[in-house]
């Protein structure tokens, strides 16, 4: 079965809920359209994301409008609808109430707020490694998708076979989805946002993260770049989109297309 594409997801709003999308246009050199387009930022100019702050900000349920153009915010207490672009004061003070410190809301709608800024290009993850991972830790594959948040989903792969699809950042991997053109560069280190449940921000495992590294270097693929693994708790792959790629559009379906050669699959070579 030729890998395709069947999961993308923008996060417009850094470290809030995702928008799945069927379509999106890349931003050459950058990564896709409206991925973290705003973020939350302290007064010391440090992000003020679930790294930080954990359960505060993963309780927060967010929404969107048509294009992301508004936003509905909610938690416990209730909820509230805002203009994203309009309303970015009122944004701040409903967070700043919420968080119980003061924000701001800044917005780059050229590169957004990537976690990688070498790597700024879309996280990318394969179906059958979600369902992998979700095992280990019984746990449903929806709730796996929240914690490890990639951004595009593959399926037709074996699991961790998008390992493949990285090198390293003096010599990344060239593959293609649909018409964009991919440079695969490493495997995404984890902080220890995945070990939170994703909708309570609760640690229910405190040995998460060392178990998934035992698990995940049980299952590490032949014939993969291990330079890049210091340590196993990485997931999904880091990547690169050139300039000339600007304003292509990935869409539901599209295939994988590489020179890789692994297992029984046979990516037809990029042209």
């Amino acid at each position: 079965m030729t890998p395709r594409l069947t999961g993308i997801r923008i996060y417009p709003i850094k470290s809030l809920d995702p928008v799945e999308m069927s379509s999106v246009r890349v931003i050459g050199g950058a990564g896709l359209t409206g991925d973290r387009e705003f973020a939350l930022v302290d007064a010391r100019g440090n992000f003020t994301n679930a790294k930080r702050l954990g359960e505060r900000i993963l309780r927060i349920r967010a929404g969107y409008g048509p294009a992301a153009g508004t936003v509905r915010l909610s938690t416990a207490s209730g909820s509230a609808a805002f203009s994203l672009c309009g309303q970015i004061q009122t944004i701040e003070n409903w967070f700043t109430v919420q968080l119980g410190q003061s924000v701001t809301l800044q917005r780059n709608p050229r590169r957004g707020f990537p976690d990688d800024e070498t790597a700024s290009g879309p996280t990318i993850i394969g179906a059958a490694t979600i369902e992998t991972v979700a095992g280990w830790f019984a746990l449903d594959p929806e709730e796996i998708r929240r914690r490890f948040r990639a951004n595009l989903e593959l399926d037709g792969l074996a699991p961790f076979e998008e390992d493949h699809l990285f090198g390293s950042e003096d010599r990344p991997v060239p593959f293609r989805i649909g018409d964009v053109e991919f440079q695969g560069v490493n495997p995404c280190a984890r902080c220890s946002v995945p070990s939170r449940d994703s909708m309570s921000g609760e640690i229910r495992d405190p040995q998460f993260a060392q178990r998934f590294a035992d698990l995940r270097r049980r299952c590490f693929p032949d014939g993969i770049e291990q330079s890049a693994f210091d340590h196993y708790y990485r997931l999904s792959v880091n990547t690169k989109i050139g300039n000339s790629q600007n304003g292509k559009r990935l869409s539901i379906g599209d295939a994988l297309v590489s020179r890789i050669k692994s297992g029984t699959l046979l990516k037809p070579a990029l042209h």
